[in-house]
């Protein structure tokens, strides 16, 4: 070690006492790490009390005593040393395991303690005070660890040295804890009764935001509460809000008393507390991962013996060697101690390896658990399974099998099982299980037989409401309390056993049923001699086991019809899939789309007459988008055709003009667009502009100029439009004609952001696609005119690629941190500058709401999964308004603004009135997928991967879809190498245990058939058969000699 002394250390500042005590969720938790260090001591019973002082924060002292064996002044030191606990080891009971427990636990109750602790003819105190290093600013962690001897309360200090760091000690002392002179410090002591016994004292506690103590030691005199639960809560259990009531359940087997401010706990043996309770033996060879650590370790111990026993041998042979048959004394001894040491060392490593044999073995031996259910008939409202770990309680109420699912199946059931460190480890704060795979296998495991039991008991036939009316649960609100009526209260007190704990040997004794017993309190110092039982009334006779019958699970099994009739609707489901999955194309390319979309376009119809209808207008005003379409087809199908229409439709576009022409009556557009036209539609770039109607003459002109490159002609008279025989308001004059969006969109939560109105309106190079009924012969010469035909601009808008591949791409933008879904409506890729798409999002698929965004921003992302088959949900359309004055955009719409603006009154509407649940559920389609690849991810997770479980269910989408999933599967198949490989060693060793065997079965019949032969000369047999014949004959000789002896008389 010596020659490391000029290396770097890791060193442990103050402030880690902090992050280490916020492992314990659970306060009571905390507190019960102090409990638990008092009964690995071996005491017999601690006291938690608190005092009062105002000096320190929160006014008191918390305080626990116990008689156990204490600490000498070494064992006080290793306290202080984070991660060394005597107590660990594979076969150990013991509660600590990580020595962790009184660190994390006293520092998460308060910020400072001092332990006062008895062993023979010392005594010791560690002082942990975070107080101390935030005065002294002092970084790293010092611990003050002054001892004295019992008798004299002299300092053990022996040097100049030692006694210079006693004073400094107990200044610490003395200034930074409640205890001001050295006597008040051996005061303490004298509170520890007998030789040994320790005294934690934990001050400075821990306050809530209102700046009261986490822990309230006033509202019940005689127990700890936590201060921030209510105690008119029905939902927390008295077990979560009371500590007196979580320590009464703590330990499946109490042996210990344990009393809080001076009076006892009653401690509870859950058994003894349940209605027919039954027990259910579970054995299963899933629960690995301890025993494997364990072996593995026992290996290497044996590895490194193996190797120590080899060096010693090759030592001492080479002694033997120099030494000769002559040699002086002093050569001879060392010889002698050399093969002693060498002899010694091979005898541990024998005995290692034999260990490492004997834990390898047992890895394929099954672990047996006991499960343990009954019926809670006095609070059937506290219901679910208790996780105790070497008989300490880990989970409480943990509601599995038909419990989850909040019913009155399976409810009112109470249930515990006690795990073995072997099958699972518990994690450092112990509340929870290190494996959580293996945990949740266990809780499925007892929902099995949590459902058996309920079978077995037999409630359901019984019915459920009559079998909690007999014991006096008359309310129909689950929640209340069972009556206190006088013959239901003896009901429930005959159905339950009454075990009370002897206050002298801590032996359970079960008292005989009396009427008198009822709500009857009981003695402190309850003990034997009281018992009525004159069998059990001395401590000296037989703690009496409760004897719990025990059930056993039932697998069901089907007939041949039902085997049948489930394989005939697995292929039913399995076909109707199929149907589906066949009728659905999968498009790769844009050509694909646009073929697709040219070859499910619907047949031409010819123009209907104008309407002035509303039901009619909003029938032919927007494009019906093919809903059965992947989104890039539909995109296209939205889109003008690349191709010229048909004739058909050229000629109901030409009388539709003419009627338009001839018409005198101006209409708004919508009422003469036909869904041949809404074929033709082309989406065109536009400007934010109100929604005033423009009248049809005015909109017939500007189709005109737009169809040619000349100048722009004079400014046309607007004429007045005719009032509609439907209740509408009269359109306005606006100056600029406005194109109507006619693009489909989903319905989503979404928000608009003032900052997104802002970047509308003073952008205006981004123009908005618009849809218009003239099918253009160029997109070159198509571009946003003015009433009097001039570009809004001043320029056609050459920036805009309406054909680009990206539009109708599914984004997810940034709007005040929170993500919104939407997909791209336009890009700007021709343009100089950096690429921009507009999103149009799916909750508010109005123009007012579309956003531009860089395509490289951190505000956009394109989310990874895709519906399966390309499919998604209808979408619902935005209804236009018809004579809507202009509106001015809010900054920040709400759901219900939005609402209340979108809804018209209308005849008759053509919108979809599931389009925004469908829509819904597509999105929980893909948090299902989302959430299953998780899961599959965590399921086949290897042992050597970078990410652990916890990290993996918090991955995002985006993180989803650049996983590395090559080399996720490259380190999973590895280690499924190596498990083979290991099984294959396995199957190798159990192959010559089998030779082993048969071998020694060959001798032993050989012997047998020698042994016979000698017995009787007259037998037939080979002295050297090995086979089956030798049992044969032993077995007959067998037989014979017990014919003989029955049949024989008997002796006088």
């Amino acid at each position: 070690m010596a020659q490391y002394s000029g290396l770097s250390r890791a060193q442990l500042t103050f402030d880690y006492l902090h992050t280490n005590s916020t492992t314990h969720e659970f306060l009571f938790g905390a507190l019960a790490e102090l409990v638990d260090n008092a009964r690995d001591a071996g005491a017999t019973k601690i006291h938690v009390y608190t005092v009062p002082k105002r000096e320190v924060r929160g006014g008191y002292l918390l305080c626990f005593l116990d008689d156990g064996e204490g600490m000498d002044p070494g064992e006080a030191a290793s306290v202080i040393q984070f991660g060394k606990s005597s107590k660990r080891a594979a076969d150990s009971q013991m509660i600590g395991q990580y020595g962790n427990g009184l660190k994390s636990g006293s520092m998460r109750i308060g910020k400072d303690f001092i332990l006062f602790t008895k062993k023979g003819n010392t005594k010791s105190i560690v002082f942990l005070s975070r107080t101390f290093h935030q005065e002294e600013k002092i970084e790293e962690v010092i611990v003050p660890l002054p001892s004295w001897e019992v008798d004299s309360n002299r300092p053990i200090a022996k040097s100049a040295k030692q006694q210079e760091k006693y004073l400094t000690e107990i200044d610490i002392i003395t200034k930074y804890s409640p205890f001001k002179t050295e006597q008040e410090i051996h005061e303490q002591f004298d509170k520890i009764d007998g030789e040994s016994g320790t005294l934690v004292i934990v001050y400075h506690m821990m306050l809530l935001d209102n700046g009261d103590p986490e822990l309230d030691v006033t509202a019940d005199p005689v127990d700890i509460l936590m201060a921030n639960v209510d105690k008119d809560d029905d939902s927390v259990p008295p077990e979560k809000r009371s500590f007196r009531a979580y320590t009464a359940v703590l330990y499946i087997e109490p042996r210990m008393k344990i009393y809080i401010n001076g009076n006892k706990v009653c401690t509870r043996r859950l058994a003894s507390c349940l209605y027919k309770p039954k027990m259910y033996k579970y054995s299963s060879n899933r629960f690995k991962t301890r025993s494997e650590k364990e072996a593995t370790k026992a290996f290497h111990e044996a590895q490194i013996a193996e190797e120590k026993a080899r060096d010693a041998e090759s030592k001492a042979r080479d002694l033997q060697n120099k030494v000769g048959p002559v040699a002086p004394k002093d050569q001879r001894v060392a010889l002698r101690q050399a093969q002693a040491q060498a002899e010694i060392l091979r005898n541990d490593a024998d005995l290692k390896k034999e260990i490492a044999e004997t834990k390898k073995r047992s890895l394929k031996e099954p672990k047996v658990l006991n499960f343990v259910f009954g019926m809670n008939i006095e609070k059937r409202r506290l219901d679910g399974m208790f996780i105790y770990n070497c008989s300490r309680l880990i989970r409480m109420y943990e509601c599995v099998g038909p419990q989850t699912e909040g019913g009155v199946n399976c409810s009112g059931v109470l249930g515990f099982v006690d795990v073995p460190y072997l099958v699972l480890e518990p994690t450092h704060n112990k509340q929870n299980f290190a494996d959580a795979k293996e945990y949740r296998h266990l809780l499925r495991a007892m929902g099995d037989y949590l459902v058996q039991y309920w079978k077995d008991v037999g409630i359901a036939q019984q019915g459920v409401t009559k079998f909690w009316e007999n014991f006096g649960y008359l309310s129909p609100n689950w929640k209340d309390n069972p009556s206190e009526d006088p013959k239901f209260k003896r009901k429930r007190a005959m159905q339950l056993p009454l075990t009370i704990q002897c206050d002298q040997c801590l032996k359970w004794r079960t008292l005989p049923f009396s009427a008198s017993n009822i709500n009857k309190e009981f003695p402190e110092t309850w003990n034997c001699n009281m018992n009525p039982d004159t069998q059990r009334n001395r401590c000296s006779a037989a703690e009496v086991r409760q004897n719990i019958p025990q059930g056993f699970l039932k697998k069901e099994t089907k007939s041949a019809e039902e085997k049948s009739q489930k394989l005939l609707d697995d292929i039913t489901r399995k076909t109707r899939e199929l149907e589906k999955l066949q009728n659905v194309k999968t498009v790769t390319s844009r050509q694909q789309a646009n073929v697709l979309a040219r070859s499910t376009r619907p047949e031409p119809a010819r123009a209907s007459p104008p309407t002035t209808s509303i039901s009619a207008r909003k029938s032919v005003s927007k494009p019906t988008p093919r809903l059965d379409l992947p989104p890039p087809v539909r995109q296209a199908a939205m889109r003008r055709p690349s191709q010229a229409p048909p004739v058909q439709q050229r000629r109901a576009s030409v009388e539709e003009k003419t009627l338009l022409r001839t018409k005198s009556t101006p209409t708004r557009r919508d009422s003469v667009e036909t869904p041949t036209q809404r074929q033709a539609t082309k989406t065109l770039p536009v400007k934010r502009q109100s929604s005033a109607p423009v009248p049809t003459s005015t909109r017939t002109e500007t189709r005109k100029e737009t169809k040619v490159a000349a100048p722009p002609p004079p400014k046309a008279k607007t004429p007045q439009p005719k009032v509609s025989p439907a209740p509408e308001p009269s359109p306005q004059k606006t100056p600029t004609a406005r194109k109507v969006l006619t693009v489909p969109a989903k319905r989503a939560s979404s928000a608009t952001s003032p900052d997104e109105s802002e970047s509308e309106e003073e952008e205006p190079p981004k123009k908005r696609r618009a849809s218009t009924t003239v099918a253009a012969p160029k997109e070159e010469e198509v571009m946003e005119v003015t009433q009097n035909g001039v570009p809004e601009n001043g320029a056609p808008e050459n920036g805009l690629d309406v054909d680009s591949e990206d539009i109708g791409k599914k984004v997810e933008a940034k709007i005040d941190g929170n993500w919104y879904s939407g997909e791209v409506m336009a890009t700007n890729a021709k343009g100089a500058g950096p690429v921009r798409w507009k999103v149009k999002f799916d909750k508010y698929p109005r123009d007012k709401y579309d956003k531009w965004y860089d395509m490289d921003s951190a505000d956009l992302r394109v989310p990874p999964v895709t519906p399966a088959g390309g499919k998604i949900a209808e979408a619902a359309l935005a209804p236009v308004s018809p004579g809507r004055p202009p509106q001015v955009v809010s900054p920040a719409p709400s759901a219900s603004s939005i609402r209340s603006e979108e809804s018209v009154p209308e005849a008759s509407s053509t919108t979809k009135p599931d389009a925004v649940s469908s829509y819904a559920q597509t999105q929980q389609n893909y948090e299902a997928i989302s959430a299953g690849y998780r899961t599959c991810l965590r399921y086949f997770l290897p042992p050597s991967w970078i990410m652990d479980k916890e990290k993996i269910g918090q991955m995002s989408i985006e993180e989803l879809g650049n996983f590395p999933l090559d080399d996720f599967f490259d380190h999973y198949e590895k280690g499924l190498r190596k498990l083979v490989s290991n099984f294959q060693s396995q199957a190798d060793a159990k192959e010559k245990e089998a030779e082993a065997a048969k071998a020694k079965l060959s001798n032993n019949r050989k012997m047998n058939a020698k042994l016979l032969k000698t017995i009787n000369e007259d037998i037939d047999i080979d002295p050297e058969a090995d086979g089956d014949e030798v049992d044969e004959l032993l077995a007959e000789c067998v037989r014979q000699a017990e014919q003989e002896r029955m049949h024989s008389p008997a002796e006088p």
